[in-house]
């Protein structure tokens, strides 16, 4: 998929309670660059803004409070990162459940996204690990940013639909949560 495509999840597979959300990518011989990327997931109302600042969900907090939005600590296939959300108990307060990568300590190492040879964001169905969307090489609109938000999980209405984001920030972490209304 491309940035700014979008796909109906519940509506192509009705019944589905849940989903993992894959983060991966290759940032070849930059092993201070790999050590220091980190994945997060913001879960945010209808304007965009977080709910709070627990709905920060990253290495340091796992879960949402609400327990319906994990990052998982083991990994299975070929991704960097996995969250797994499970859509039945995500409460109807929240609209978007938007999942960001960034570089820790970027500006201090002289690091920048645009570093990265493959960058990218996959959705599988819960119950099978079943592929079904993935986002398209997104290291390639990357240069010295120090941030991106990867995509999004969004309800409309009663349907589940997930969207390519793909948009850098050179702000890093600080820009993203300005945007989202997480304080850091």
């Amino acid at each position: 998929m491309k940035r700014g495509a979008n796909a109906a999840l519940t509506r192509e597979i009705p019944g589905m309670t849940g989903i993992v959300v894959g983060v991966s990518w290759d940032a070849a011989s930059e092993v201070v660059l790999a050590e220091n990327l980190v994945t997060a997931t913001i879960l945010c109302d209808s304007a965009s803004r977080a709910v709070s600042d627990d709905h920060f969900v990253f290495f340091n907090q796992l879960t949402s409070p609400d327990l319906s939005v994990r990052q998982l600590e083991e990994v299975l296939g070929a991704d960097n990162e996995q969250i797994e959300i499970d859509l039945d108990r995500v409460p109807a307060g929240i609209s978007r459940i938007v999942v960001v990568l960034y570089l820790n300590e970027g500006p201090v190492r002289r690091r920048a996204l645009g570093q990265l040879k493959n960058c990218g964001i996959r959705v599988m169905n819960l119950a099978d690990n079943r592929e079904l969307v993935r986002s398209e090489n997104l290291a390639r609109w990357l240069t010295s940013e120090t941030a991106i938000a990867l995509g999004e999980v969004y309800r409309r209405d009663a349907e589940w639909k997930f969207k390519v984001i793909g948009e850098g920030y050179a702000s890093g972490i600080a820009g993203i949560a300005a945007d989202y209304g997480v304080n850091l």
